[in-house]
């Protein structure tokens, strides 16, 4: 999954949230208390299918009410198929649209486990993992109270493949999934795929290569039903048909979001969600200053507000005076400056960016709070991922800029003042403020910086603009599942350079390290998987180092005083959304 976060808006985003309990949430960390940051990368591991419909109501949770959201960045889409930054996600997954499995939170073991959701399991594979069929639940409906088929779920599939028409959503089915690297969805080879079958209420997914992470994947919003005859394409993300416990009211991209009840749930037939307040109001492209001063002074309506952006260390310092109303935790997520493999092919001067790059200057100046929103990382692979291996290819720890290294570099290229583009957010004044400590720290080590400007509205959909004159994409990945497997294949294969929303976004196609992911994927089972591609995350970046690490990500998040179920979603580093209420 791609993150968006306020204080990342320099260039793609990321989203966090954090881990602890609002008030009357009996799970999580002590809130306030700094998380430790290290096994961010194995969350989700636990599955749970035997879980029961309905989900238990907290006792001090009040029916009725609206629960507002106040976030300085924007989804881009709000498509199921596209969704696939970690807030847009959490919005579909947890309130709006049902897929065949989904993360729940478990106060027990304060973590995401993964449950059933529309499906009444997590699926059964044969005896390869080269088939997995789900069976659909009875009584599942639309908002509009017609019947939710297996016929929809089997669309939303092959419409998961139209990345042209619908880019920027995940792409593992094109790497797995029956003909997945040549059918190109229902928009231009119509419907007749033969990797998905339906008999009843029975989905059959059909496979390329062994895929044993597919209940993983069946959580993702593409996996959603929808009718087919109801699809307008790419205005559906307008209005994506509810199957969950809320259904859009009024959507304004960019800028708003108005959530109110689905009458049409069951809560009988879903173990993970509650329906709790009457509404949500989720505010975009805020200003971080005022929002979090509305947060601390919990008067009025701030008392049922949250956000789901990282406290900055100005506030952080105030709101945990107020520990319970401090939400703090980890997620899978490694923030990354992705280097343009066709446009700085020079490794020196790639190498010489990770030198040069003001670490700790640019996180201070976004308001980061290192040790506690921020670690320094080494690895792509953040800590807590199965087979990871502890690397450190410059030797600088993730963390100490080193101007001489990087100007003996450049000079040893023959690249001096080398020219380095990046987008920022004109609009958001922590990006403005990093942006101007990338580029004094850049200019110091010997690189030429040009920033070019965006808006917190468009930078998801700028930077994946292959025509764009940037040159290195900042952004951030976190795992879709706690595996290796969810983090290279996704965006470092070279089959998915030129692809439509730049799924690879340092364009890194090598045939040495697409030789290794195939031997990987068909080859070696899970167990054997898990230390190879800890491996391939040494040696890539060793040999080729296409992206700086900017750090690891850690969560702290503010809530209003009245805001009840408030966990960390550590898969998405996000708010749990789906278990949230007004306290009485």
């Amino acid at each position: 999954m791609r993150k968006p976060a306020a204080a990342l808006a320099v260039a793609a985003m990321m989203t966090l949230a954090a881990c602890g309990g609002g008030s009357g949430d009996s799970g999580g960390d002590s809130a306030g208390e700094e998380p430790t940051l290290e096994a961010g990368g194995g969350a989700g591991s636990f599955k749970n299918p035997d879980v029961e419909a309905p989900l238990a109501v907290p006792e001090d949770a009040s029916e009725g009410g609206t629960l507002t959201v106040l976030t300085a960045v924007a989804p881009s889409t709000l498509d199921p198929t596209q969704a696939y930054f970690t807030d847009s996600t959490a919005i579909l997954s947890d309130l709006v649209t049902r897929s065949l499995t989904q993360y729940a939170y478990n106060e027990e073991t304060n973590d995401m486990q993964l449950i059933p959701d529309m499906a009444t399991d997590l699926g059964r594979p044969n005896e390869d993992n080269t088939e997995w069929t789900f069976t659909l639940r009875e009584g599942l409906k639309y908002e509009d109270g017609t019947d939710v088929t297996a016929e929809d779920v089997a669309y939303a599939v092959k419409r998961s493949f139209a990345i042209a028409e619908l880019p920027d959503g995940p792409t593992y089915q094109t790497t797995f999934f029956l003909d997945g690297d040549k059918y190109k969805g229902p928009f231009s080879d119509g419907t007749d795929y033969a990797g998905v079958e339906v008999n009843g209420q029975d989905i059959t997914i059909k496979m390329r290569r062994p895929f044993s992470d597919m209940d993983y994947y069946a959580s993702f919003p593409a996996f959603t039903a929808i009718p087919e005859a109801k699809d307008n394409a790419e205005n559906y993300g307008q209005h994506p048909l509810a199957t969950g416990p809320y259904k859009f009211s009024d959507y304004k991209a960019g800028s708003s979001l108005s959530l109110v009840k689905n009458d049409q749930w069951d809560p009988n037939t879903d173990p993970g969600r509650i329906q709790m307040v009457d509404g949500w109001e989720f505010k975009f492209a805020q200003d971080t200053a005022k929002l979090e001063n509305i947060i601390i002074n919990d008067n009025g309506s701030a008392q049922t507000t949250l956000t789901y952006d990282d406290v900055t260390a100005s506030s952080y310092r105030q709101i945990a005076e107020d520990k319970e109303r401090l939400v703090t935790g980890t997620s899978p997520c490694t923030f990354m400056w992705y280097i343009d493999m066709t446009k700085i092919k020079d490794l020196k001067v790639r190498q010489a960016l990770g030198y040069g790059f003001p670490y700790e200057d640019y996180w201070k100046a976004t308001g980061e709070i290192i040790g506690v929103t921020r670690v320094p990382g080494t690895s792509i692979l953040p800590p807590g991922t199965a087979g990871r291996k502890e690397y450190d290819p410059l030797g600088i720890g993730g963390v100490n800029t080193d101007i001489e290294k990087s100007k003996q570099l450049l000079q040893e290229a023959g690249a001096e003042g080398f020219e380095i583009k990046f987008l920022f957010s004109t609009d958001d004044d922590l990006a403005v403020a990093g942006k101007d400590a990338i580029v004094q720290g850049l200019e110091e080590a010997g690189f030429k910086a040009t920033p070019i400007a965006s808006t917190t509205e468009t930078i998801r959909t700028d930077r994946t603009v292959y025509e764009s004159p940037i040159n290195v994409r900042s952004s951030g990945w976190c795992s879709d599942w706690p595996s290796g497997g969810s983090w290279f294949p996704a965006q470092w294969a070279g089959s998915l350079v030129g692809l439509e929303g730049m799924p690879n976004p340092a364009n890194f196609k090598v045939k040495k390290f697409d030789d290794e992911q195939d031997r990987i994927l068909d080859t070696l089972s899970p167990e054997e998987a898990a230390p190879a591609w800890g491996d391939f995350d040494e040696m890539m970046q060793t040999e080729e180092y296409p992206a700086v690490v900017l750090g690891y990500d850690g969560t702290a998040m503010m809530h209003g005083s009245l805001v009840g179920g408030m966990a960390n979603d550590n898969v998405r580093g996000m708010p749990t959304f789906s278990r949230m209420y007004i306290t009485q």
